[in-house]
């Protein structure tokens, strides 16, 4: 623990014992809001990103010491575990250089050099590798045998273990990772026959861009073409650039043996190296591009969030649509719902006339303040309809987001509070209640569902669940809550709370309520 502590003080630039308290506090199950509002005294007042960047790095040394422990257990059972490489794989701060370290020791399958080997021809290789033999093809004849046919064969054996011997090399391994970080592209080319299929991905038909400007938004839609089989990508660096930084690694002299060392170099690039770094840089981009992405889509649901509510009014709600008509209900100051019904001012049916009358005869029925208007089919035509009309009082009109709406009429959440009315009109009061108050309203929802980017999908979705979870998190208790009327979904966000709680709360506000006539009775 110790050594976490000063590990992340030294990364993120933080005191110790602010470490060390805000590591305590984690594993004691504190939520972030929780620890930045209420235990600032412990951590010398972090903030909610401070916290999390602990949080984070505290998880990734977490996961690269049992990958540590993992690879020293497996090469201690190999027997070629030495204090030298043991203290080498202890001092790795990340998991690229541990990984590297392992790579000669990982159990492989039957490769080219694994083959060469055992055919007997690694000690070719180590006479290639000193590049002092002027006299390849004598050399070679000697381990012809029953197994190599001949000495092209031979030298074509010791060029694989050398391959591999590149390949594996940690000096070779950073030297092309160091090449594709500064200069590495990102090529796209649509598959051929894919061009009709693929359509909406005709800008990336025929492109290339330098890797580290790639934006995330073109990175996450070059995988999903990816991934829908209509483009295919690379990523690499200039080829001659990183063989002449092998070769000055590897190849000494101007020997015959220097030949086939150097002709060894480049089939470990082109066969081995380029395509394992490639995946590395793959893998890493696409984590960036994730990350900013989560960024992105965690502050517009921040906005979501935080929209000004509409506060205590009545509300009539549309969900709109053709064919099957306009869902409205009719809400009071605290969103519970009045009333119900089925309009159809638009096509096919054109019952506009009816559907007028049935609106401002509620408008006046409910005493109604304001309209909301979902965004979905047919909004425009509603919203337009809905405006038209002349009530008996002012009434304001808003076009309110329906993102996740129907995804919450079919919840368990919504079952519980409408039991008796079908998804429709579950769907119509999530509406409205979103105008009145967003927060309250949309914690209910998965965060996920309700919208809020183009490639949500497409990113890393355990990770977005847990950034937009913060996010719900940070604004409930940034804002608040009035205790005697909030639902158990909000409850559940607030700092120190937690579902069980905020289901005894609820409980109890339910048994209040029913006594209450009775005190007010005896007064």
């Amino acid at each position: 623990m110790k050594k976490y502590i000063d590990q992340i003080s030294k990364s993120l630039q933080l005191q110790a014992f602010q470490v060390e308290n805000t590591m305590q506090l984690l594993g004691e199950g504190a939520t972030l809001p929780f620890i930045a509002r209420y235990r600032k005294e412990m951590t010398g007042s972090l903030d909610e990103v401070q916290i999390a960047n602990v949080k984070e790095e505290l998880a990734r040394l977490t996961e690269l010491d049992k990958r540590r422990e993992s690879i020293i257990e497996a090469i201690d059972k190999q027997e070629k575990l030495t204090d030298e490489l043991r203290a080498r794989i202890e001092a790795c701060t990340e998991l690229n250089q541990l990984e590297d370290l392992y790579l000669p020791y990982k159990q492989k399958r039957k490769t080219r050099a694994v083959k060469a080997k055992e055919k007997g021809l690694e000690p070719l290789a180590k006479i290639l590798m000193k590049q002092l033999e002027r006299d390849v093809e004598s050399r070679a004849s000697q381990f012809v045998n029953d197994e190599v046919a001949d000495e092209e064969e031979a030298l074509q054996g010791a060029r694989d273990i050398i391959a591999e011997w590149v390949n594996e090399n940690e000096i070779s391994r950073n030297s092309v990772r160091s090449i594709f970080q500064r200069q590495a592209v990102i090529r796209s080319k649509v598959i051929k026959g894919k061009e009709e299929e693929g359509e909406k991905f005709k800008d990336y038909f025929q492109s290339e861009e330098p890797l580290k400007r790639c934006a995330s938004h073109r990175m996450l839609a070059l995988r999903r073409g990816e991934a829908e089989g209509i483009l295919r990508l690379e990523i690499a660096p200039n080829e001659e650039e990183v063989l002449e930084r092998l070769n000055r690694i590897f190849v000494k002299g101007n020997t015959e043996a220097s030949n086939h060392v150097e002709m060894a170099v480049k089939d470990a690039y082109k066969r081995l190296l380029g395509s394992s770094i490639e995946t590395e840089f793959a893998k890493s981009s696409k984590e960036e591009a994730d990350k900013e992405a989560i960024r992105v889509f965690s502050e517009n649901l921040r906005q979501l969030l935080l929209a000004s509510p509409l506060g205590q009014k009545r509300v009539l709600a549309i969900d709109p649509g053709y064919r099957t008509g306009c869902k409205v209900v009719c809400l009071d100051a605290q969103g519970n719902l009045m009333h119900n019904e089925t309009i159809y001012p638009h096509a096919p049916q054109n019952q506009g006339k009816m559907a007028a009358k049935k609106l401002t005869n509620m408008v006046e029925t409910y005493n109604i303040q304001a309209i909301a208007i979902g965004n979905g089919t047919a909004s425009r035509e509603t919203e337009r309809f809905v405006t038209n009309l002349h009530y008996d009082r002012k009434v304001q009109v808003f076009v309110v987001s329906e993102a996740g709406a129907s995804i919450y009429s079919a919840s368990k959440v919504a079952r519980e509070e409408f039991p008796q009315y079908d998804v429709t009109v579950r769907g119509a009061v999530s509406i409205g209640r979103r105008l009145m108050d967003p927060l309250a309203e949309l914690v209910k929802i998965d965060a996920k569902s309700i919208g809020v980017g183009q490639y949500q999908h497409d990113v890393d979705q355990n990770l977005l669940k847990q950034s937009l979870d913060q996010v719900v998190e940070s604004c409930v208790n940034k804002v608040g809550v009035n205790l005697n009327t909030a639902s158990k979904h909000l409850l559940t966000y607030v700092s120190g709370l937690g579902p069980q709680l905020a289901q005894n709360i609820v409980d109890y506000r339910a048994r209040m309520e029913h006594f209450h006539p009775v005190r007010r009775s005896r007064k």
